[in-house]
């Protein structure tokens, strides 16, 4: 057997690249016919029911907004009710034709189970689940002192999607609904200080792009990755279990801009209304993708050029590390 192996080593990789090189103007072609269709037969949004989590604030409370600029009917979900509040009132007015609010905790599958069953009890179907629940950080792994931050990011990032999902997959399986995620590109990406989040989003990537397969086209899946954007994780805010906010206290400003918010959430809801399976914003994240594939050592060396000039290393947060600041 490992003679095969070493085998199919020397012989797969180059026998792939050519098949790939002679089949790459006819993958071009239908992804482009592909692309013209779902440019014309955009799915109408009007009097769907579409549940957002996550959309006290940042990109679930744009999203919020794109799919009330399309007539839809939300359903908010997150742990702030006073925040929603005041998301549910500018999406009236923007265009959605009902909202309903409700505090929970996507992190529990009771909370889950209770907001998807009230939504079915409301308006008897759900069409979009948005999971755009997420949570940040900036520290290097050995500064962490309390390991007990470790579950809160994992648990938002990966169970809190895959909760809401397991719960409303029958009901969108009914109405041939869409589930739309918000990954990031740190899932494929080695950046510095994310290592818990790329992880986490990383197993999220894979457990959609594996349950893509498993619904077999009855459900709808777009994956949506983003990069450095300005949000209100990027400016360093996050709730823990109990209520309380954790404000991140730089030690160093950092530049917690990037691109906008309202761009990214457009082009996931214009997305997912086209059918798409993957929304990258921006998209020339790609072109490091090539290079992970194919010349990692040279990805890495940029990397560390770009990212760790002269080979030094400055904190830039104490979340979870021995002097966590709670306001």
């Amino acid at each position: 057997m490992s003679f095969i192996n070493s085998v199919l080593n020397w012989v797969v990789p180059p026998a792939s690249l050519v098949m790939l090189a002679c089949s790459w103007p006819a993958l071009c072609f239908i992804n482009t016919c592909e692309w013209l269709y779902k440019s014309f037969f955009i799915e109408d949004m009007e009097d769907k029911v579409v549940i957002i989590t996550g959309a006290s604030s940042g990109i679930g409370e744009q999203i919020a907004y794109e799919y009330a600029k399309r007539k839809a009917i939300l359903v908010l979900i997150a742990r702030r009710e006073h925040r929603l509040r005041g998301v549910s009132e500018k999406a009236r007015y923007i265009g959605a034709k009902r909202v309903l609010i409700m505090a929970a905790d996507v992190v529990k599958e009771d909370d889950c189970r209770r907001f998807v069953n009230e939504t079915i009890n409301y308006f008897g179907r759900v069409d979009h689940l948005v999971n755009s629940a997420s949570l940040g950080h900036t520290f290097y792994f050995e500064e962490v002192g309390d390991t007990s931050v470790f579950p809160h990011f994992l648990d938002i990032n990966f169970w809190g999607n895959v909760y809401p999902t397991y719960v409303a997959l029958p009901y969108l399986r009914q109405s041939n609904g869409r589930v739309v995620v918000n990954a990031a590109v740190e899932s494929w990406l080695p950046l510095p200080r994310m290592s818990l989040y790329a992880a986490a989003k990383a197993a999220l990537v894979s457990f959609y792009e594996s349950l893509r397969f498993e619904v077999n086209g009855e459900v709808g899946i777009t994956i949506a990755s983003h990069g450095w954007i300005g949000s209100e994780m990027s400016r360093g805010q996050f709730m823990l279990e109990d209520g309380a906010e954790m404000q991140w206290k730089e030690e160093r400003e950092v530049n917690g801009t990037g691109g906008p918010v309202e761009d990214y959430a457009k082009m996931i809801v214009s997305g997912a209304c086209r059918g798409h399976q993957y929304v990258k914003y921006p998209s020339w994240y790609d072109i490091f993708l090539l290079y992970r594939m194919f010349a990692p050592g040279i990805l890495n060396w940029a990397l560390r050029m770009l990212l760790a000039p002269n080979g030094s290393r400055s904190r830039t947060s104490l979340v979870g590390t021995r002097r966590p600041a709670l306001i």
